[in-house]
């Protein structure tokens, strides 16, 4: 290329700088028409590979992306799901993010995701809905056990929706989630059969979290339904478990603690530490979710498993179906957890 035409290309180039390139940019710059590279863009038509080289080329010299929301305008799909994720620097919404992400992918979607670095409150929840639903999203996953129900419900006129985490009610939503109840209940008759009869539960509040609520209550009545002392610690949130059994277990007579997460129990255990105690030598801990790092055998907690990766693919395969017109019908999915039987439970041995 001669000193003249390297100046042409450099101000040809700077023309189509600051603003996004179309067809017809490429078109120019690989020499063809516009019918030809929409042909090869779109792999609809016929055009000779050596064409379609050229504008892949052409394509890729400019930065072109292709407008995906304008594109589904035309084919009524944008072939992209909406994800709304509370938090995901806690390991439930990073690994089920994971999970859907790899879902959506065999299924021929993207996922665009609106999350925060720390919680999500429930106004900030709902102007993330909108600006999803203005992203043109076939469908939507919401996973935040914040939100309450009747503000997801003005959304499903518009656009399908699946609750990821947790049990919905409300028609016109399907929800796939593993029964906290039923966790929380496996995790107190395991201590009741260890013997414990003065157990701690650290009950979030609610309107922080609808899950690690429901998994404390049935913690509490499961311990009452045997007869024994269900001695409950309130917490605003489970991030304040620590401070809570800090302020509350000198002269509590518990033998045991029961925490709504397994990053509860971590901060039980840290608090244990610090006093000279350890579980469960002086203290039964438990946490609940049993997946990701603090799961590890190394640290050996007894909790309880929710499947995460499975509430994952199963809320994006059914969302999926729901676009395609697969089904119209809303479901409730209830998947099964495990107990883990770790080492930071054992049977009593010290008085209360």
């Amino acid at each position: 290329m001669t000193l003249a035409e390297e100046c042409r290309e450099l101000e040809r180039m700077a023309r189509v700088r600051g603003k996004a390139p179309t067809i017809l940019d490429i078109a120019a710059e690989a020499g063809v028409s516009k019918s030809a590279v929409s042909r090869a863009l779109s792999g609809q038509g016929e055009v000779s590979a050596a064409t379609r080289d050229r504008v892949e080329r052409a394509a890729r010299k400019l930065g072109y992306v292709a407008n995906a929301m304008a594109r589904g305008l035309v084919a009524s799909q944008t072939k992209t799901v909406g994800v709304l994720l509370r938090d995901v620097t806690r390991p439930f919404y990073a690994w089920l993010q994971t999970a859907m992400q790899r879902a959506a992918e065999d299924r021929g979607y993207q996922i665009v995701t609106a999350t925060s670095a720390a919680d999500l409150g429930v106004a900030d929840a709902l102007r993330a809905l909108t600006t999803l639903v203005s992203l043109q999203v076939d469908g939507l996953v919401v996973s935040s056990a914040r939100l309450p129900s009747e503000e997801i419900v003005p959304f499903i006129e518009r656009v399908p929706i699946v609750v990821a985490g947790r049990r919905e009610t409300s028609r016109g939503i399907t929800s796939v989630f593993c029964d906290d109840a039923d966790g929380g209940t496996m995790l107190a008759e395991h201590l009741l059969q260890l013997g414990h009869g003065r157990i701690a539960v650290v009950l979030t509040d609610r309107s922080y979290s609808l899950s690690q609520y429901a998994r404390g209550i049935a913690m509490i009545e499961g311990v009452r339904a045997a007869g024994k002392t269900a001695v409950v610690w309130e917490a605003a949130s489970d991030r304040e478990a620590g401070q809570v059994i800090t302020d509350q277990i000198d002269g509590s007579g518990v033998t045991a603690i029961m925490c709504p997460t397994d990053a509860a129990a971590v901060d039980a255990l840290e608090v244990l530490r610090q006093r000279g105690e350890s579980a469960p030598e002086h203290y039964t801990v438990t946490g609940y979710d049993g997946f990701g790092p603090l799961a590890t055998p190394y640290l050996g907690l007894t909790t309880f498993r929710q499947p995460v990766e499975e509430i994952g693919r199963t809320s994006i395969d059914l969302l999926i179906d729901r676009i395609e017109g697969k089904t119209d019908q809303d479901r409730l999915v209830e998947l099964r957890g495990s107990l883990v039987e770790g080492r930071t439970a054992g049977g009593v041995r010290r008085l209360p």
